[in-house]
């Protein structure tokens, strides 16, 4: 596995519309749509929380003026731009939890993030043509997300790559706060700071695209890519843990966005993952750079 941070990438020219865009995303908004968002909704457990998170969700993107569709047996809450004769990006962020658990890094940090890309985008006359899903079923087997790229498959709708959000709301400036999973041939700054943006080979040029697209409208955000090489997915379960691991297997550039989880959260698939324990700042960056990543396509 090779790591490459943002720092050494060469910026591009930045575009005044872009910069636009990154101003409306705020803290605020973000913080609002994750207590929301964080009421333990396990959809086996917790049926009736996640059913109404599910229709939040799509209230919100449809007041965007999104084509909206509760798609699967699992509600995938999938969002699609009125023509979808062109290829897409999508935008894909789970919104269930483990049962008793608000979830607010896990994955309400991710949705938020989702919602925030969805709006700067809704508000662009002529702006790519993008996508955005709410998987449900994460957390059992990434059934949601299995069933999504089972339906995208005989669909109509093309995809050039997606962009997958995995807990994207915690950060620390502690010495320490960073661990790495055992036995991963993996070298990081121990301090849990960084975003970091994991691509296995049919996704290095988005790779490269993100972190260019880091050092021009976020400089000062610490940003590190994981390029997964040999296939070492397969000997590494840890890798394969969130839901960009059914575009890899059906060979669909995907690049996953993380703080980490547990290997940075001590509250991790705990009651205490409430909305007042995430980093707002971090997560506006993330989301800004979301924004930035999409409207550059």
């Amino acid at each position: 596995m090779l790591t490459k941070d943002a720092s050494p990438t060469r910026a591009r020219m930045p575009l005044p519309q872009i910069r636009k865009s990154l101003a409306s995303v705020t803290e605020q908004e973000l913080r609002e749509w994750v207590e929301r968002l964080a009421v333990p909704r396990h959809y086996g457990h917790e049926p009736e929380e996640n059913k109404n998170t599910a229709l939040w969700i799509a209230s919100k993107l449809q007041s965007w003026n999104y084509q909206v569709e509760l798609q699967g047996p699992w509600w995938n809450v999938v969002a699609l731009p009125r023509d979808v004769s062109a290829p897409l990006i999508l935008v894909g962020a789970h919104y269930d939890s483990i049962e008793g658990c608000p979830g607010a890094d896990d994955n309400a940090s991710a949705v938020a993030a989702m919602l925030s890309c969805a709006k700067a985008c809704a508000a662009v006359p002529g702006g790519p043509a993008v996508g955005f899903v709410s998987f449900n079923r994460e957390e059992e087997g990434m059934l949601g997300s299995q069933n999504f790229v089972e339906w995208l498959a005989g669909s109509r709708v093309r995809l050039k790559y997606a962009h997958i959000l995995e807990m994207v709301g915690c950060a620390s400036e502690q010495p320490g706060s960073q661990r790495i999973p055992p036995g991963l041939p993996l070298r990081v700054p121990d301090t849990g700071d960084f975003l970091a943006l994991l691509a296995n080979r049919g996704s290095y040029r988005v790779l490269g695209s993100l972190l260019a697209h880091a050092k021009t409208y976020l400089p000062g955000f610490p940003v590190v890519g994981l390029r997964v090489t040999l296939g070492l997915e397969k000997y590494f379960p840890v890798l394969l843990r969130s839901d960009h691991a059914p575009f890899w297997q059906r060979r669909i550039p995907a690049t996953m966005w993380t703080d980490t989880s547990e290997f940075r959260n001590p509250l991790y698939h705990q009651p205490g993952d409430r909305p007042e324990t995430l980093n707002y700042p971090f997560l506006r960056s993330v989301s800004q750079l979301l924004v930035a990543s999409v409207l550059s396509s």
